[in-house]
């Protein structure tokens, strides 16, 4: 009998896990394993909801997006006995080995599962591209193109309308995608979480460029950007409600109308706002994101027929390798200040 590898995906979906799937189950398959697939991320471990992956149902997906097996915020760590219950459904279904694709609370989730002796490999996958050991996560690249065009459109609006327009993109604790889009697409001034946002340094980059000619300008900001509060206080980031996932997040987003308004009210410019949301996350991947997802799933393959398990698969130059999944989730990778300095040549 083949052996039976499982693999999920947790957290938000994004472009290119399809690409994963296929890749594992082909690469699966050549190895000689009968591959399982989990459905609805950590909560199909928990419900012991499995499907067969083979060959046929992994077809055609390549392009496709979204993820054929679900997904879902679930924290098995938050729930009585989560990792016991997954450790006795593992060995139920005779799934002697775990291919886990996620974020850093999905490879959080699956470095305590390592600890308690499950063989495990992860693989990264977030728009955010904040996962330490890996130069990219697959998702990014898309995510990135995605809110590039949406700028270069708002840019043609705001210059026949003599308008600031400020646009708000995806980006919890760090401004990988607001710097990468923003850099891309021409934007007059970049906002990111690693950085707390003075206002009235906005409002002189924008005076700035109107003093030159320049009539209208875009201001791109991640939705974890911090604001600035009253003296003594550390600054904050702009939530729709407090309420959190299991995994403590509460969902974040609305500081692009708060920004808005404050430039507004204080240049006098009319301001009006964009929310790129979950268009972010959604449709085809692009090239770059097929290629890098479907080489990290022939990689934890490999991973998994060697032996070499409580490692991530990561992108480090041109080359695949596996790091420590401790590695991986110890703290989020921050904008790389060189190429916020690059971007910031160009603001005001």
């Amino acid at each position: 009998m083949a052996k039976r590898v499982g693999i999920l995906t947790g957290g938000g979906d994004c472009p290119g896990l399809n690409a994963v799937i296929r890749a594992v189950v082909r690469r699966g398959d050549a190895l000689g394993y009968e591959i399982i697939g989990i459905l609805e991320g950590w909560l199909g471990l928990l419900e012991n909801k499995l499907e067969r992956l083979n060959l046929r149902s992994a077809s055609g997906i390549l392009n496709r997006g979204g993820t054929i097996l679900k997904t879902s915020r679930t924290n098995p760590l938050k729930h009585p006995d989560g990792l016991a219950t997954i450790e006795e459904n593992l060995r139920k279904n005779a799934i002697e080995a775990l291919i886990a694709v996620g974020g850093d609370d999905t490879m959080g989730v699956a470095d305590r599962l390592y600890h308690h002796g499950v063989s495990v490999v992860g693989i990264p996958k977030t728009i955010d591209n904040d996962l330490n050991g890996t130069d990219y996560c697959f998702g990014f690249d898309t995510a990135v193109n995605i809110a590039t065009e949406a700028i270069d459109r708002l840019h043609t609006t705001a210059e026949a309308h003599n308008r600031i327009m400020v646009v708000e993109v995806m980006g919890r604790d760090t401004g990988w995608i607001a710097v990468a889009s923003g850099l891309a697409g021409g934007a007059d001034v970049i906002l990111i979480p690693e950085k707390p946002i003075e206002i009235e340094e906005v409002c002189a980059l924008l005076r700035k460029r109107s003093q030159r000619g320049k009539d209208f300008s875009i201001v791109v900001v991640a939705e974890g950007a911090k604001l600035p509060t009253l003296a003594g206080e550390a600054a904050r980031q702009v939530a729709q409600s407090h309420v959190t996932d299991e995994f403590g997040h509460v969902q974040l987003g609305g500081i692009s109308s708060i920004l808005a308004r404050e430039i507004e009210d204080r240049t006098g410019f009319e301001t009006r706002v964009a929310v790129l949301g979950h268009i972010q996350r959604g449709g085809s991947p692009t090239a770059f994101d097929r290629i890098l997802a479907t080489r990290f799933g022939v990689t934890a393959m490999n991973l998994v027929d060697r032996g070499e398990f409580g490692k991530m698969v990561a992108l480090q130059g041109t080359k695949i390798v596996a790091v420590p999944l401790s590695e991986a989730t110890k703290s989020p990778r921050r904008v790389d200040q060189e190429l916020y300095d690059t971007a910031a040549v160009f603001f005001g």
